[in-house]
C-alpha cells in the first residue's frame, strides 16, 4: 500500500503536539480560522460591490440614451459645421 494509514497519522499528529505543545496548536488555529473568515468577508464584499458597480453603469447607460433620444438630429449644414471643428 502507497497511502497513509491512520495509525501513521495519529503517530505524526501526536509528535507535532509534543513538539509545538497544545497552546500554540490551538492559537495557530484560531488564527488560521480568522484568516479564512477575513479572507470570506473580504470576497463577499467585493461581489456585493461589483454588483454595485454594474447597476451603476447600467443607470448611466440609460441616461445617455434617453438623452440621445431627445436630441435633435443635424441638418446637412450642421454636419459641415461639425467637420470643419474637427479640422481645427
Amino acid at each position: 500500500m502507497a497511502g497513509i494509514s491512520v495509525w501513521q497519522l495519529l503517530i505524526v499528529v501526536l509528535i507535532v503536539v509534543l513538539l509545538f505543545g497544545t497552546k500554540k496548536l490551538r492559537g495557530l488555529g484560531g488564527d488560521l480560522g480568522s484568516a479564512v473568515k477575513g479572507f470570506k468577508n473580504a470576497m463577499s464584499d467585493d461581489e456585493k460591490n461589483a454588483a454595485k458597480d454594474n447597476q451603476d453603469a447600467d443607470f448611466e447607460q440609460e441616461a445617455l440614451l434617453d438623452k440621445k433620444d431627445q436630441a435633435e438630429p443635424l441638418t446637412p449644414k450642421d454636419h459641415e459645421k461639425t467637420k470643419d471643428n474637427d479640422r481645427v
